[in-house]
């Protein structure tokens, strides 16, 4: 954030105090970051996210007050800083973007651990993420409630909680703790248990806390107000009487508003009747602030259901705006007051809502989604997975999507991958008619349950396709004509023969080891019973149309089957992994008489 001076959070306050600082909060999928901050503003937000996991940046003001009252500061110590504004990120590991986008809007953050489970994948992703932004942070390490023998001691602050322990308990506790502080050195952070902690500049800070009982949140808030007290303030410091700036949360039907808009405003002023410009996907909507409403505090904006009716709003704050003209507004774009140069506000807006990182191929699936982050997620998730994307839109499902999907030849890419996002009631009834049943749609609003499912999907399909097609293919036999087994020498020749490798399946054609043709296999018989295929070890009889036994085949004759040409070419490359050792032996007995005078045949 800019240095600058004007007045703080609210239009209000007098001059020269401090913005409200923000508080990024990330971690791994599940180690309890809404619960943290569920116990911190005595809510339950996380009953309310699908699946229990967060999927949408939420917002949460923290009064100073209600901080000292925690923390039993409360008239003892003095702050200027007016509270704390906690961003609450997805924690699953397909929401890089969002977690960037949220680290980016931070002045500092708080990484969740889970103590018992230490380090996971998407712990350090967003230590690299705190790397880049370079925010200051402290670590979270939750559930110490769940060390075996733990007694409890609720709210209290984490000195006293540790004093109630036993020796063994304190043993795992420390243990644990300072295998944190190994992996972050290991990436390059100085670190330590935030009470031994000598200078907050230098050391990242451990607090061990628990999100169920409340043990070492007291803690956790002092250690967040004051590094925003002795390392922050010049930075928290803004002019309020400028145009304010802020990302757009969530776009949302209220009864009596229509549509609005949950923002994070970061940065400036924004007042009841501003002009402002916001992303939608039409292109950029230039519009009038109807009505501003803040969440009460302590409250989460995403989940708030009674609002303050305010005439301005300054940064840092999650504010819901109403206004005309929202409809098309997407989910992660920016979002700021006209002042200046319209067009290169728009252009600024533009750029940052072509920056979606999505990679599209010819041919690939189909993906929707209600945030420019969530699109992004999906499509990274994707392309680790080797899943290609034809199209990528922040939009509902429509009648059109479901008419273009039908059209792909392909049924691996018939697809469309919808997050949190709805059906037009044109999409229901296209889906209906019959030529529609091949478009296969998967809908969830857990990102990583739209994923599995879809790939267990995929996987599945994947294996009948290959199944359908194993049963097309010729395979290759190798067989012998049995002596004293002629039953007919012509016309056709019926002979007894010995399956000696492979899989002989009647429509087959047989050569000689040298090349030569010999005839059409019609019908195989097992005793007085028609068969299609014979495997490895069967003796069976067959009639073949064209040759004369004594003449163009002899008892005796090693025979093999003549595959075509493109079918070993699909048993070599897409088939060979799932075919027996016996026929792969047969199959390279006759590539190799195929490729004597063509090496290069069926390659």
């Amino acid at each position: 954030m800019a240095k600058k001076k004007g007045k703080g959070n609210g239009a209000d306050s007098g001059a020269d105090s401090i913005r409200t600082p923000i508080v990024c909060v990330l971690g791994h999928v599940d180690h309890g970051k809404t619960s943290l901050l569920d116990k911190i503003r005595g809510s339950s937000v996380v009953k309310s996210e699908a699946g229990a996991i967060t999927q949408h940046i939420g917002a949460t003001i923290v009064p100073l007050e209600a901080i000292q009252e925690m923390s039993g500061t409360k008239g003892v110590v003095n702050f200027d800083v007016p509270g704390l504004l906690f961003i609450d990120t997805p924690g699953h590991h397909a929401f890089t973007t969002l977690r960037t986008r949220g680290g980016a809007l931070a002045d500092m953050a708080i990484l969740v651990v889970d103590l018992n489970e230490g380090f996971q994948p998407q712990t350090i992703e967003a230590l690299h993420i705190l790397r880049n932004c370079r925010t200051p942070f402290v670590v979270a390490a939750t559930k110490m409630d769940r060390i075996p023998g733990w007694r409890t001691t609720p709210n209290a602050p984490f000195k006293k909680c540790y004093a109630a322990q036993n020796e063994r308990v304190i043993s795992m506790l420390e243990t644990k703790v300072y295998e944190l502080v190994g992996k972050l050195s290991e990436e390059g952070f100085n670190c330590e248990r935030y009470d031994r902690v000598t200078d907050f500049s230098k050391t990242v800070a451990i607090v061990p806390v628990s999100g169920i009982t409340g043990e070492g949140i007291p803690d956790l808030l002092m250690v967040m107000v004051g590094l925003a007290q002795r390392y922050m303030t010049e930075n928290l410091k803004l002019t309020v009487d400028g145009p304010g700036v802020g990302t757009v949360l969530e776009v949302k039907e209220e009864r009596g508003l229509g549509t609005t808009l949950d923002v994070i405003l970061y940065d400036g002023t924004l007042k009841v009747g501003d002009e402002i410009m916001v992303g939608s996907n039409q292109g950029v909507v230039s519009t009038k602030v109807r009505s501003l409403l803040k969440p009460r505090p302590m409250q989460e904006i995403l989940t708030e259901d009674r609002f303050e009716r305010v005439k301005s709003a300054s940064a840092a704050c999650g504010i819901k705006v109403a206004a005309p003209n929202l409809d098309r507004v997407v989910a992660g774009s920016p979002i700021m007051v006209v002042s200046g140069n319209r067009d290169e506000l728009e252009e600024s807006i533009l750029k940052e809502m072509q920056t979606v990182a999505v990679k599209l191929s010819e041919e690939g699936i189909f993906i929707k989604a209600d945030t420019i982050g969530a699109l992004e997620a999906l499509s990274k998730e994707l392309e680790q997975h080797e899943i290609p994307i034809m199209r990528a839109e922040v939009d509902p499902i429509t009648r059109h999507d479901i008419v273009e999907i039908a059209t792909l030849k392909n049924p691996l890419m018939s697809v469309l991958l919808a997050f949190n996002t709805t059906r037009l009631p044109d999409a229901n009834d296209v889906l209906m008619e019959k030529n529609m049943d091949n478009v296969m749609i998967f809908e969830s609003d857990v990102i990583y349950h739209l994923i599995d499912d879809y790939l267990e999907w995929e996987e599945k399909t994947r294996r009948e396709i290959e199944k359908e097609s194993f049963e097309k293919l010729i395979m290759p036999a190798k067989i012998t004509l049995m002596p004293d087994c002629v039953f007919h020498q012509s016309n056709p020749a019926v002979v007894g023969v010995r399956i000696l490798g492979g899989k002989l399946q009647t429509g087959t054609n047989l050569i000689h080891p040298d090349g030569r043709k010999v005839g059409h296999v019609k019908q195989i018989k097992k005793g007085a019973d028609s068969i299609s295929e014979a495997a490895e070890g069967l003796e069976v009889s067959i009639s073949i149309e064209g040759p004369t036994v004594g003449r163009q085949v002899n008892v005796g004759d090693t025979l093999y089957v003549d595959v075509p040409e493109h079918h070993v070419k699909v048993l070599e490359t897409e088939m060979f992994s799932h075919l027996s050792d016996n026929i792969k032996l047969v199959l390279d007995e006759f590539t190799q008489i195929k490729r004597k005078d063509s090496p290069f045949w069926g390659k």
